[in-house]
């Protein structure tokens, strides 16, 4: 995780991970996260994940553009509440697509719980001192509102550009 705002990160990671079969483990104190899942599934964490930064990046730059030009000053705490915003409203996102396709093929079922209780032993077996974190964050209304919008207009689908005139 790239400072600065590596706690909101490591949250979306967590969420893109968690949507796609997979568990996210956070080292704080070393700035990486880690993601255990089936190789099929590694790479559509990283696509996706790459894409929803790269997308909250651009929507919270924008964002606070609209702020310093209405006179504002204070970022830390808008740009800490935008991506907190952004990546909790996408984690809720991810989820409900996530309960919507299980929920279309039931016959999937099984064989999700199986590969997501491997998951989970594996995470267990190579991080066996996890637990849970605080979330530190400076509140600032107007950074959690953007973000929260920002997180809905996100694309949750990221396609390969093609090249004009090719495939």
């Amino acid at each position: 995780m790239e400072p600065p705002y590596e706690q909101a990160k490591a949250i979306l990671l967590d969420a893109v991970a968690t949507a796609n079969h997979c568990r996210a483990v956070w080292n704080e104190a070393h700035g990486f996260s880690t993601v255990v899942g089936f190789e099929s599934d590694l790479d559509p964490v990283e696509l996706l994940y790459t894409s929803l930064l790269v997308q909250g990046t651009a929507a919270m730059t924008r964002a606070e553009a609209e702020q310093r030009a209405g006179g504002r000053k204070r970022t830390k705490s808008f740009r800490q509440s935008f991506l907190l915003a952004y990546a909790n409203r996408l984690g809720a996102r991810l989820s409900a697509t996530s309960r919507r396709v299980a929920a279309e093929a039931p016959t999937l079922l099984p064989a999700l719980a199986s590969r997501e209780a491997a998951v989970t032993t594996r995470t267990d077996e190579l991080f066996p001192e996890t637990r849970t974190t605080r979330v530190r964050a400076a509140w600032d209304e107007a950074g959690w509102t953007h973000g929260a919008t920002a997180a809905d207009r996100a694309t949750l689908h990221p396609r390969r550009h093609r090249v004009e005139g090719g495939a």
